[in-house]
């Protein structure tokens, strides 16, 4: 056999025995007469001691092992004399009696440690080098662990794995979809699932009450550290259920894997409904880990004269805690950074409110001093502290205003990435207006249910009344983060095909597109609903990591090339000839 313990394995109850270990050479030291070995997998790391006084030759082959060379080394287990208490096994060392190379090895380009050298793309290139390396592993061993737990959880409430296609119908809404050509339907294409959706509707009219899938899912969007082209998803759809349901469920299955992959207790989710989280965080996914609450002052800084107040359809403030000492350069900088293009703010008001009591603004020239304390006061800021202001419309003042109370959080390490408080935001509205096309879209997708109370709303025509349509969706954040998101699905025929028709479909257009769904719904669908967890991006926030692809085995580029395998990649003329597909060269 090629080994007989994982080099994680052997401890000082096993000193005297003989075995045999495999795996690849992580570091190599040569004192003369003696020379010591790291032997690494993906269990740990075992010291091989090769002795010049017991077999000279074998201690000159140990000299020469490169790293990274696989090799088998079989001798007896003894106590070390100087033990290493960061590792599992530094308690004890192999004395090696035979050494095989298995396999020798080029020198790797970077160094497989958990610094390693080696930048991202370099990284990308070798990446089953990358993915010798610890912390790597360790990321995708909770990542297997996670979805082991959750297929535990979600079999003991009742629910089946189904799995849903690959190939399936391309759909307007939503991101772009990868498309397939069909060798067979020449002119026809497929396209790659943005998510299950349709299917596990379908799956609960066909009966299959409680559903899940661990499903990849693909979206041609640009990409950034949370997204790739493609991804996995905790899917998931329940039958003759409210949202209550849902979340109870789901609330529970969170907890769950809290508990069984971290050990950490979560207590009961709050929940904030959708207008509740723009008003005071200017956010619908708000970090909970810190306050800083949005402060209105509209209604008492406008009217003063200050132009650029007056002007501004909003003016909102958060108070930054123990800022006031903040300089001129410091104040000059954070006015830098919301003017970048990725804020876009026009500028940035401060108010010191200094710890004796005193108060300093960017805007004393049109305020008085007993003026400006009232915004600190409104703002339920104490001495110390540093009010940070910016203005204009509504909409967009508390989204650049959410981005500068991130980054104050971060400046000031108040987002933990050990703390973690969950939220369920609530009452989404069912639909958003897009000014560059001029209609409405789904906040969500278009299967989610109005609230009941709503629904007399759809057949208005004024744009502030369908604005105010509130949707059965939900989402689950966690510090921040859109973990989760869902709905209470329409399963009605007549109210799909009249949120179809709000959201611009023709009647042939929806029949052309689901008339699947639409005529399933009259075969007796039951209520149902749904969420679906980003499951790479769970698995990074529950690491208290930014970047999914710290998640993912194979992960795509910020330009979604696989930079190991080199794809995408153009394909032979005899294969397009297939598809009936004709290159157009570039002029």
């Amino acid at each position: 056999m090629y080994r007989t313990h994982t080099c994680g394995e052997l401890r000082l109850s096993d000193v005297n025995k003989e075995v045999t270990l495999s795996g690849w050479v992580a570091i190599s030291r040569d004192l003369g007469g003696l020379t010591f070995v790291d032997l690494r997998d993906r269990y740990g790391i075992t010291q091989l001691v090769f002795d010049m006084d017991d077999n000279a030759a074998l201690c000159e082959r140990a000299r020469n092992l490169g790293r990274e060379y696989v090799v088998q080394a079989s001798g007896q287990v003894r106590e070390r004399a100087s033990k290493n208490p960061n590792r599992e096994t530094g308690d004890i060392e192999i004395r090696v009696t035979d050494l095989k190379v298995l396999n020798a090895a080029k020198t790797p380009p970077f160094t497989i440690q958990d610094d390693t050298d080696g930048g991202d793309d370099l990284r990308m290139k070798y990446r089953y080098l990358d993915l010798r390396r610890n912390a790597v592993q360790k990321n995708l061993l909770f990542r297997s662990n996670l979805a082991i737990e959750t297929r535990k959880y979600l079999a003991s409430q009742g629910f089946v794995e189904v799995e849903t296609p690959n190939l399936i119908k391309s759909t307007p809404e939503g991101a772009r979809d990868f498309v397939v050509p069909s060798r067979m339907n020449k002119g026809q294409f497929y396209a790659l699932p943005q998510s299950p959706q349709t299917f596990k509707q379908i799956l609960m009219v066909a009966g299959f009450d409680k559903y899940f899938q661990l499903v990849k899912c693909f979206r041609d969007e640009d990409l950034r550290a949370d997204r790739q082209p493609e991804f996995t998803q905790i899917d998931c759809e329940m039958s003759f259920v409210h949202q209550e349901d849902i979340l109870q469920t789901f609330e529970g299955l969170t907890k769950y894997l809290f508990k069984n992959t971290l050990g950490i207790t979560l207590g009961d989710f709050p929940r904030m409904t959708y207008d509740e989280a723009m008003r005071r965080f200017g956010s619908d996914k708000p970090d909970l880990r810190f306050g800083m609450e949005f402060v209105d002052l509209s209604n008492i800084a406008k009217g003063k004269g200050f132009q650029v107040f007056d002007s501004a359809e909003s003016v909102i403030a958060i108070a930054v805690p123990g800022c006031a000492e903040y300089s001129r350069k410091q104040l000059d900088e954070l006015t830098e950074w919301v003017k970048r293009p990725q804020i876009a703010a026009k500028g940035l008001v401060y108010v010191k409110y200094e710890a004796d009591g005193s108060v300093k603004s960017s805007v004393d020239k049109f305020y008085s001093a007993d003026e400006l304390k009232i915004w600190l006061e409104k703002g339920d800021a104490k001495p110390g502290d540093l009010l940070l202001i910016l203005c204009g419309e509504d909409e967009k003042t508390r989204k650049q205003l959410s981005e500068l109370r991130l980054e104050m959080g971060t400046r000031l390490g108040l987002r933990k990435p050990d703390d973690f408080k969950p939220l369920w935001v609530v009452d989404f509205p069912l639909l958003e207006w897009d000014e560059d096309e001029s209609r409405f879209f789904a906040m969500h997708h278009p299967f989610t249910s109005p609230k009941p109370a709503d629904i007399a709303k759809m057949e208005s025509n004024d744009h502030a009344v369908l604005k105010g349509i509130r949707a059965d969706a939900y989402d689950l954040v966690l510090n921040g983060v859109e973990i989760g998101g869902g709905s209470i699905r329409i399963h009605d025929r007549d109210l799909q095909s009249r949120n179809f028709k709000l959201l611009g479909f023709t009647t042939e257009e929806a029949e052309a597109q689901f008339g699947f769904l639409l005529g399933a719904f009259e075969y007796g669908a039951p209520p149902h609903g749904g969420i679906a967890f980003g499951f790479d991006r769970l698995c990074s926030v529950m690491n208290g990591v930014n970047s999914i692809r710290d998640f993912i085995a194979f992960p795509k580029n910020n330009q979604g090339r696989d930079m190991m395998i080199d794809a995408p990649d153009t394909i032979n003329k005899k294969q397009l000839e297939e598809l009936g597909i004709r290159v157009v060269a570039n002029e």
